[in-house]
């Protein structure tokens, strides 16, 4: 039988700060941080048709990962601007796990930690290895047309997942990218409602 609780192996909290990109140097940092929890698998090596003790498990998570990505920040919740998830899973597990983290409930809380968001959270996922990239994707949290915010963080970790280990991350942003001149809707044009514009 599964255990009722996530036996957490490690948690990372990283921070990226951007001081300058191609020639030109920025008036202010931009910032992107992520939290990581590598846990075990319950349903490494076998086969489970219900995923619903991961669902759970993303709640409980998916608050501390978030909690901590925005106080690596150091900005109060509402001043988020960019959301992403993802997950890694060991070779002893299969994606459906990486889905049953990030899809049915992980959102809400994310949600609720950042201050609201009506856009999508973007996500990725793979089977992957200790050491393993994933380039976690970013967009803007109220519209997912803001071209600024599209963006995405890799994050690797050096010794997971091993196989039998899930690896769930929760990323988010105080910017945009550095300089971003492509057009499209802008921060300042949002009106928040469709979680697109």
């Amino acid at each position: 039988m599964a255990q009722s609780k996530p036996e957490i192996r490690k948690v990372y909290t990283m921070v990226e700060e951007i001081r300058a990109d191609g020639v030109r140097v920025l008036d202010r940092p931009h910032h992107k941080a992520a939290a990581a929890a590598v846990f075990k698998n319950p349903y490494a090596g076998v086969y489970q048709e219900d995923l619903s003790l991961l669902y759970t498990w993303s709640e409980e998570l998916g608050e501390m990962l978030t909690k901590r990505a925005v106080a690596a920040l150091g900005i109060e919740p509402k001043q988020v601007e960019s959301y992403g998830k993802a997950v890694i899973v060991g070779e002893k597990g299969e994606l459906e796990h990486c889905a049953a983290l990030m899809h049915p409930s992980l959102g809400k809380l994310m949600r609720d930690n950042v201050g609201g968001g009506k856009a999508i959270i973007p996500s990725a996922k793979k089977l992957g290895y200790p050491g393993a990239a994933i380039d976690v994707p970013l967009h803007f949290k109220n519209a997912a047309f803001v071209r600024s915010h599209f963006d995405a963080m890799e994050v690797r970790l050096p010794d997971a997942p091993r196989a039998d280990e899930l690896v769930l991350i929760v990323a988010v942003t105080d910017s945009g990218r550095p300089f971003a001149r492509v057009g499209g809707l802008k921060v300042e044009e949002v009106k928040g409602e469709d979680g697109l514009h």
